[in-house]
C-alpha cells in the first residue's frame, strides 16, 4: 500500500547537507587538486608515449572530477530552480557557473589531445569494449565532434563568454519571467497566479475564463515583449556566430541534430511529415467545435474539456494513481519510481518565484533523480506527473552506467516520459464505462498529442525561420507577424487566431535555453505510439526489450538502439505511422458521433 505524499518541496541534502561557506570552500580545494593533478597528464599526452591504460586511468580522473563539480552545479541549478528570487540561490548558481567554467578550460586539452589523434591512434588506445564499455563508447563518441572542435585558446574564450554572457543572459531570462504575475477574476474575485496557475485556466469548461487567461497571459508578455525580443536576438546571433560561422555546422538547427547524435535526414523527414499531416488536427479541432456547439474553435478553446467537469485530484491521490499504474506495468519499476516520492527529490507545490513547468534533473548514476513540477491538481498535472516520473525511471534503469554515458540523447529522453503518459491514459480509458467520460479521456488525449507532436514540431519549424530572419536584420515586429504565419500553416482555416497570439513565441523558454530542443518532443512521442502499438500486440514479451532501450541510458547511439527496436528513423514512413496511430483515435471519436 502506497503511503499518501504531500504537497512539498524537495530536500537538496545529500548534494549539499549544508551551504556553509566552510562545506563549499572544502568541497572546492578537493576539487581543485583533483583538477591540478589531472592537468600534471597534459606533458605525458603531448610527449606521446601513451598508453591505453594511460587513458582509461585519465577518463577515470576526468569522470571524478565531473562528478564532484557536476553535484555543486546542479544544486545551485536546483536550488534557483525553486526560487528565482532568491539572492543567495542566485550568487549561488553564478558562483559555481565560474567554478565549472574554470574547470571546464582547465580540462579542456585531453578532449582536444584525444580528438587530434589520428583515426589509426585513437584506435589503438581505445579501452577493451568487453571490460569497459561506457568509457569506450564515451570516446568513441567525443570524436564525432572533431570536425567542430576550434583549438584550445579558441575553445577556452568561448567557454568564458559563454559564461559571462549567454549563460547570464538566459539566467536574466528566467528571472524576468518567473517574477511576472498575473491577474484573472474568477468567480467575480480578482486573483494574483504564476504562469502555471494561469495556465490552469486554459482548460477550464468556462469559455470565457479560456479566452481571459490567455487574454492577461499575453497582456503581460506583451508588456515584456521588447526586451525578450532583444534577448531573443541576442540568442540566435551568438548561436550562429559561435556554431556556424567559427565551428562550420552546416546549419542552425544541425548543431541540435548533431547534439542530439540524430542524422540531419531523420529531422528533415519528422519535420516534413508534421507539416504535411496538420489536417488530421484540423479535422480533431472541427470535430471538438461541433461538440462544444459552436461554429468554429478559437485557439483559445484547443483544450476546453468536453464534459463541463472542472474536477480537482489531490496531490496524494495523484501519487497513487501513478505510482500504480507504474506497479501494474511492472513491479520492479514502480518500487524504483517510487524511490523519488520516498527521499523527498520532488518539489511539487506551486509558489512564487518558483520556476515554472516541470523538469527532471539526473545528477548523477548513484542519486536519485529530482522532479519538479507545479501541481495544481488538473487532470493534466496528474498526467505531468507520469510523464516527469517517466524521465526518472529512464535515468535509474541506466544508473549502472558511468557519468558519461548514463544521460540518454535528447529524442530518446522522451521516450519513458511519454510511454507513462499513455499507460496512465489507456488505464483511465479502461476502467472507465461511462461513455461521455470515455469520449472526454480519449478527446484529452488527442490533445496532448496535439500539444506534444504538432506544436512542439511547429515551434522547430519557426525557429528555422526565425534564426534566417534575424540574421537578415528582422525586426520584433515582423518575428511577431511569421510567428502568426506559423500559426496559420498549423491551424489552416479550423480555428479562429487572436491577435494576440503574435506574442506567444516570446514566452517559449525552450526557443531560448536550448534552441531546436523541442523537436525531441515530437521524436520522443511519435516513437512511444509505435513502441505502445507493439506493446498492445505482444504484452509481456514486449517489455523486457522495451526496458532495455531505456537501460542502454546514452551508452550507445540512438540509431543502433532504435535498429534493435526495428525502427528507421531516417524512413518517412515510419513518422507517418505515429501519425497513423493520431487518426485512427480521431476516427474512434468521430464513431462516437454516430
Amino acid at each position: 500500500m502506497t503511503k499518501p505524499y504531500q504537497l512539498s518541496g524537495w530536500d537538496l541534502s545529500e548534494l549539499l547537507p549544508e551551504a556553509t561557506e566552510a562545506e563549499i570552500a572544502a568541497r572546492l580545494a578537493n576539487i581543485e587538486e583533483e583538477v591540478g593533478a589531472f592537468e600534471g597528464l597534459r606533458v605525458h599526452l603531448q610527449n606521446g608515449a601513451v598508453s591505453g591504460d594511460d587513458v582509461l586511468a585519465a577518463v577515470r580522473r576526468y569522470e571524478s572530477i565531473i562528478r564532484k563539480a557536476w553535484t555543486l552545479g546542479y544544486y545551485g541549478m536546483l536550488w534557483f530552480s525553486a526560487d528565482t528570487q532568491s539572492t543567495e540561490a542566485i550568487t549561488f548558481q553564478n558562483r559555481m557557473q565560474q567554478v565549472m567554467t574554470g574547470i571546464q578550460n582547465r580540462l579542456l586539452f585531453f578532449d582536444l589531445w584525444w580528438k587530434g589523434l589520428d583515426d589509426d591512434a585513437a584506435a589503438r588506445l581505445l579501452p577493451d569494449p568487453v571490460a569497459e564499455p561506457d568509457y569506450r563508447f564515451y570516446l568513441e563518441d567525443l570524436r564525432r565532434t572533431k570536425p567542430y572542435t576550434l583549438d584550445e585558446k579558441s575553445e577556452q574564450i568561448i567557454n568564458l563568454k559563454d559564461a559571462d554572457g549567454m549563460a547570464g543572459l538566459m539566467t536574466v531570462y528566467t528571472m524576468l519571467t518567473s517574477r511576472l504575475e498575473f491577474k484573472l477574476t474568477v468567480d467575480g474575485e480578482e486573483k494574483t497566479l504564476t504562469r502555471d496557475a494561469l495556465m490552469a485556466y486554459v482548460y477550464s469548461p468556462d469559455p470565457n475564463l479560456r479566452a481571459a487567461a490567455y487574454q492577461e497571459l499575453y497582456r503581460v508578455y506583451a508588456g515584456e515583449a521588447k526586451i525578450l525580443a532583444q534577448i531573443y536576438n541576442n540568442r540566435v546571433r551568438d548561436w550562429y556566430n559561435e556554431q556556424v560561422q567559427l565551428r562550420g555546422y552546416a546549419s542552425p538547427l544541425a548543431v541540435r541534430n548533431v547534439a542530439n547524435d540524430v542524422p540531419d535526414a531523420a529531422v528533415d523527414a519528422l519535420l516534413e511529415v508534421a507539416q504535411r499531416n496538420a489536417p488530421i488536427f484540423h479535422r480533431y479541432f472541427r470535430l471538438k467545435a461541433k461538440w462544444l456547439g459552436v461554429e468554429k474553435l478559437r485557439r483559445y478553446d484547443i483544450y476546453a474539456p468536453l464534459a463541463g467537469s472542472d474536477r480537482k485530484i489531490e496531490y496524494s491521490a495523484a501519487a497513487a494513481l501513478v505510482l500504480d499504474t507504474f506497479r501494474r506495468f511492472d513491479p520492479t519499476v514502480a518500487t524504483q519510481v517510487q524511490r523519488v516520492f520516498d527521499q523527498n527529490h520532488i518539489d511539487s507545490e506551486p509558489r512564487k518565484g518558483k520556476r515554472g513547468g516541470a523538469f527532471c534533473a539526473t545528477v548523477r548514476p548513484d542519486v536519485t533523480p529530482y522532479v519538479l513540477l507545479n501541481y495544481t491538481g488538473k487532470v493534466r498535472d496528474v498526467a505531468t506527473l507520469a510523464h516527469e516520473l517517466g524521465h526518472a525511471l529512464h535515468s535509474m534503469l541506466a544508473e549502472h552506467h558511468s557519468m558519461l554515458t548514463q544521460h540518454s540523447s535528447l529524442p530518446l529522453a522522451e521516450t519513458a516520459s511519454v510511454f507513462a503518459e499513455i499507460l496512465l491514459t489507456e488505464r483511465l480509458l479502461n476502467e472507465e464505462q461511462d461513455p461521455l467520460v470515455r469520449r472526454e479521456l480519449l478527446a484529452s488525449s488527442v490533445d496532448d498529442m496535439y500539444a506534444t507532436v504538432m506544436r512542439q514540431a511547429f515551434f522547430v519549424l519557426f525557429e528555422r525561420v526565425a534564426h534566417q530572419a534575424i540574421l537578415d536584420n528582422a525586426s520584433p515586429d515582423r518575428l511577431n507577424e511569421l510567428y502568426m504565419e506559423n500559426l496559420r500553416t498549423q491551424f489552416g482555416d479550423s480555428l479562429e487566431i487572436a491577435p494576440e497570439f503574435q506574442h506567444e513565441w516570446v514566452s517559449i523558454p525552450h526557443i531560448y535555453h536550448t534552441p531546436f530542443y523541442c523537436y525531441a518532443y515530437s521524436f520522443g512521442q511519435l516513437l512511444v505510439l509505435a513502441l505502445y502499438r507493439r506493446y498492445q500486440q505482444e504484452g509481456d514479451a514486449f517489455k523486457p526489450g522495451y526496458l532495455k532501450l531505456l537501460a542502454y541510458g546514452g551508452s550507445a547511439h540512438p540509431e543502433q538502439i532504435l535498429r534493435e527496436a526495428g525502427v528507421d528513423i531516417t524512413d518517412p514512413a515510419f513518422w507517418q505511422g505515429g501519425f497513423d496511430v493520431i487518426s485512427a483515435m480521431i476516427d474512434e471519436l468521430e464513431a462516437m458521433e454516430q
